[in-house]
């Protein structure tokens, strides 16, 4: 074995203007969660645990789209979910549609340890939070002053806003004349802020874990990627991988599962496996991912205009970045 490593990000396709005192406080953050998970990878904490530690601790924080800081639906709700996998034994769990939970990422680990099935929506969702005894808030928590702005913006401009902090008005009419398209359907402003955590223990096990609120301005009912196995989420014996970006294409081209795929099938290396899928795999769309490998190899790749991303390994190499 390789030792552990671990990354995280906090979303691709990132505004080039985006203000350098916000780029500072998403380096912050990173380094912060980072720290934690290493720290407890030192501790000789589980690949599994570590996910859930790190990310509970990314939905905590408002600054990126995940738990408190969630996006807001177009009746201006929070629905929020997530996903987790243990890839030792390809157990997960994934939960949609929150609208009172705390931290959407444990209870989609509740969902994997506690509940005969993987994946719970909605009103099943809820009910079975409150039988687990989760820590329950009122959907009023998660809704901060800077996504009221932001979903009045993306009603003004009558479209589905992907980076729900930076764009102006202007910048959102400017769009409006050479829209991106997802499901063939025009789209404004791309830069979404999903959450993921990857990570390889000691032991060579593979975790991984993402959570998001999802699009600015979306349906009620929408699902994205993010809790979906084998598309934002996916983990096994070889890698662990956590995808953010166009929920849409991700879901088309099970983006997660294809890291693994190649690397099983192909006999890629980890970052030969990422590049590849990034490159072949999106069609059109746009979107980033980090993984790790069981032998303690970290990667990531995008294919947008730079990610929110950290990674670092037992040997010492430790790095947080945004741009290329």
């Amino acid at each position: 074995m390789g030792g552990w490593a671990i990354a995280v990000h906090g979303g691709a396709g990132v505004d080039p203007n985006l203000p350098p005192q916000r780029q500072q406080q998403a380096k912050e953050l990173l380094t912060r969660v980072l720290n934690l998970g290493i720290s407890s990878l030192r501790s000789n904490a589980s690949a599994i645990d570590v996910v859930e530690l790190v990310v509970r601790e990314l939905e905590t924080d408002p600054l990126f789209n995940s738990g408190r800081g969630s996006a807001l639906t177009e009746k201006g709700t929070v629905e929020m979910e997530a996903s987790i996998m243990d890839g030792t034994k390809r157990r997960c769990g994934a939960v949609s549609g929150l609208t009172t939970v705390k931290n959407p990422i444990s209870l989609a680990r509740l969902v994997m340890d506690k509940s005969p099935h993987s994946y719970l929506a909605f009103s099943g969702a809820e009910d079975f939070a409150r039988q687990q005894g989760v820590e329950l808030v009122e959907n009023e928590y998660f809704i901060t002053p800077e996504n009221v702005g932001m979903l009045k913006l993306a009603k003004e401009a009558n479209t589905i806003l992907f980076d729900y902090r930076i764009p102006t008005y202007d910048t959102c009419s400017a769009a409006i004349e050479s829209p991106l398209v997802m499901n063939g359907l025009p789209i404004n402003v791309y830069a979404p802020e999903t959450v993921g955590c990857v990570v390889v223990d000691r032991e060579g096990r593979c975790a991984a874990a993402t959570s998001t609120g999802g699009l600015m301005n979306k349906m009620t009912g929408r699902i994205g990627d993010s809790p979906m196995i084998g598309a934002g989420t996916y983990a096994c014996e070889v890698c662990g991988v956590s995808c953010t970006g166009e929920g849409e294409a991700i879901i088309r081209g099970t983006l997660a599962r294809e890291v693994a795929a190649v690397m099983e099938y192909k006999g890629l290396g980890l970052q030969d496996a990422v590049d590849f899928v990034i490159k072949n795999r999106l069609d059109e769309g746009f979107a980033g991912l980090i993984a790790v490998s069981n032998t303690g190899e970290v990667a990531y790749g995008f294919n947008c205009n730079g990610m929110f991303r950290g990674c670092a390994c037992e040997d010492g190499f430790m790095e947080v970045g945004i741009w290329e």
